[in-house]
């Protein structure tokens, strides 16, 4: 497929740079029809040429692609944002599932992420995603969206049992009995659930300490889904320090 591509970024040094990269790592794949700089512009050329993949720069010259987003009528694209923004931001874009890409931009995680549109292959802008991003920019975050082929699913952290992950897949394991499977690997969201309420016990598990029943020296935790969950030599020390701090 071959996607009709529209960058919005105010320096132009920083869109030549991404156009020349695109051709690089995406070849015909990928097609810029537009750019744009200012919110206005944005708002025109995206609403005439519809295109489907969109790289935003959040920071523009005359307020921010947030606005652009609020309003658009074309929104039936798949969204990248280009930011420069620090560590804070970026776990809000992770537990927003918004894809993003880091300035300066690293050819291969520019390459990762038009591979990863592939898997999605349809996708509607979720205003609800854009406006858990806001609210979690404002604030520390209690909530993830899961990113799936069918839905944008809100959880609350509380009910993240557990996660298992198996190549670049990571199920979500819900408090309700939900499983919730997406399409990225464990550690993007290792960063972001961490101790003291979750915990990597193991290269394909994630728990949240509070959802332990039990647990061994030998071991093996067992979880309030009756699930068992084994804990890797490497983890051991670490596991045992971190329950004998929450006693």
């Amino acid at each position: 497929m071959i996607y009709k591509t529209i960058i919005i970024e105010d320096e132009h040094r920083l869109r030549e740079a991404l156009s020349i990269m695109l051709e690089m790592v995406a070849g015909d794949s990928i097609q810029i029809i537009g750019y744009a700089e200012s919110i206005d512009e944005a708002k025109k050329v995206i609403d005439r040429l519809k295109p489907d993949l969109v790289f935003m720069d959040i920071m523009l010259k005359d307020g921010t692609g947030f606005e652009v987003l609020q309003q658009i009528s074309f929104n039936a694209f798949h969204l990248i944002f280009t930011t420069a923004y620090e560590q804070h931001a970026i776990n809000a874009f992770k537990y927003s599932a918004v894809d993003y890409l880091l300035k300066p931009i690293d050819p291969q995680e520019l390459k990762t992420a038009i591979e990863r549109i592939a898997i999605l292959q349809e996708r509607v802008l979720e205003k609800q995603q854009i406006t858990e991003l806001q609210t979690n920019l404002s604030k520390t975050p209690d909530r993830l969206v899961l990113p799936t082929q069918e839905a944008m699913y809100v959880v609350k952290l509380e009910q993240i049992l557990r996660c298992e992950t198996s190549g670049s897949y990571t199920t979500f394991f819900l408090t309700d009995g939900r499983k919730i499977m997406v399409s990225k690997p464990l550690k993007n969201y290792e960063d972001i659930l961490v101790p003291p309420v979750f915990f990597r016990v193991h290269q394909s598990h994630l728990i949240n300490i509070n959802a332990i029943l039990s647990y061994s020296r030998e071991g093996m935790i067992h979880m309030n889904d009756k699930s068992v969950v084994p804990i890797s030599r490497a983890k051991k020390e670490q596991f045992f320090k971190l329950m004998k701090d929450e006693i």
